[in-house]
This record gives structure tokens, C-alpha cells and sequence, in this order.
């Protein structure tokens, strides 16, 4: 299984991310643009492994050692990663503090447990498109600017299992442990 931790979102974020992406493609060529029901925040990577429980055992106690009782996001701007084929589209997120402190602590868990996990500074993102071609005139900064920031409270984090289901990305929960 293709596996990574995430929060999921709520109705209103998925509506408001929903939004933002109609916004874009308004202004593309073309792009591969987000399901709805595949919006999420990524905390931690994992990949390819059949060791769900150990996953799960490692999100129990980044839950626990955090001792985060509440922890809200903040989306908003946008930004984009520019690739050859395209481009990768995003909003950002808000700088939190427990948001940092869950992500970090879940990284040294799965580190205990021996899964490869990145090396590098976390740097949420909400990605809405990839392979994004823009039309002539495209302002970043206009379109960054139209995008209001939107708050949204987080109850739990996930285990997500990423697979392929007739031709289609598909997301699905397998596990999820409160934070609140």
C-alpha cells in the first residue's frame, strides 16, 4: 500500500478550495486539476509498505507526546512550483505552531519505527492543480491577492491510502486518531 498522514478536510474547505480552483481554471489552458474528495494536507509522506499498524502505533503517539488539544488551519494565497509540462498550483498554509509541533512530533515516531521519512523543512501546501498551463497575462500576485485566507478547525489527523482505481487517483481513510 501507498501510504501517507494528513488531515482531511471539512465541507467548507473542500467548498472554499473548490472555489479557488473554479478561479483557476478560468485563467489556465489546461491542467490536471484536484478531485474534491482528494483535497487534504500532507504531514508525512510515507510510500510504498505493508506496516499499517506500525503507522498507526506511531500516530497514537505523536498524538499523545504533542499534547496538542487544538489546532485550527489558515489557507490562503497561492503560489506554484514551475515545471516544463506545467505547473503545480497551491495555497498556502498559515504558519501554526501546533501544526509544526504534530508534524515534527509524527516525523520522529515514524522515524522510531524505521520509515523513510523525509529530511527536509516541512512546507504545507494545499495543491489544487498540477500541470497547469497559464494564458497570457497571468499576475500571480492579482490572483494571490483575490484569495481570502479561510480558517478551518482540525479534529483528527489520517492514515491515507493512495491507489489507483479505474485510471483514477483515489485517497482513501483507513485510520484516524483525534487531536482534539
Amino acid at each position: 500500500m501507498r501510504l501517507f498522514t494528513a488531515i482531511i478536510f471539512n465541507d467548507d474547505m473542500k467548498d472554499y478550495l473548490c472555489r479557488i480552483m473554479d478561479m483557476l481554471k478560468q485563467v489556465t489552458v489546461k491542467g490536471s486539476f484536484t478531485a474534491r474528495d482528494n483535497l487534504h494536507l500532507t504531514l508525512n509522506f510515507i510510500g510504498e509498505t505493508n506496516r499499517a499498524d506500525d503507522v498507526k502505533e506511531a500516530m497514537i503517539r505523536a498524538a499523545k507526546n504533542s499534547g496538542i488539544t487544538e489546532l485550527s488551519l489558515t489557507a490562503g494565497g497561492f503560489g506554484r512550483f514551475k515545471r516544463r509540462e506545467g505547473d503545480i498550483c497551491w495555497i498556502g498554509v498559515k504558519k501554526q505552531d501546533n501544526l509544526w509541533k504534530l508534524q515534527r512530533e509524527l516525523k520522529i515516531q515514524l522515524l522510531k519505527q524505521d520509515f523513510p521519512v523525509e529530511d527536509k523543512e516541512y512546507t504545507p501546501h494545499l495543491t489544487l492543480a498540477r500541470r497547469a498551463v497559464f494564458g497570457k497575462g497571468f499576475d500571480d500576485k492579482a490572483f494571490a491577492a483575490a484569495v481570502e485566507p479561510f480558517e478551518m478547525k482540525v479534529n483528527e489527523i489520517c492514515l491515507m491510502k493512495s491507489e489507483r482505481i479505474e485510471g483514477r487517483l483515489t485517497y482513501t481513510r483507513i485510520f484516524g486518531i483525534p487531536i482534539a
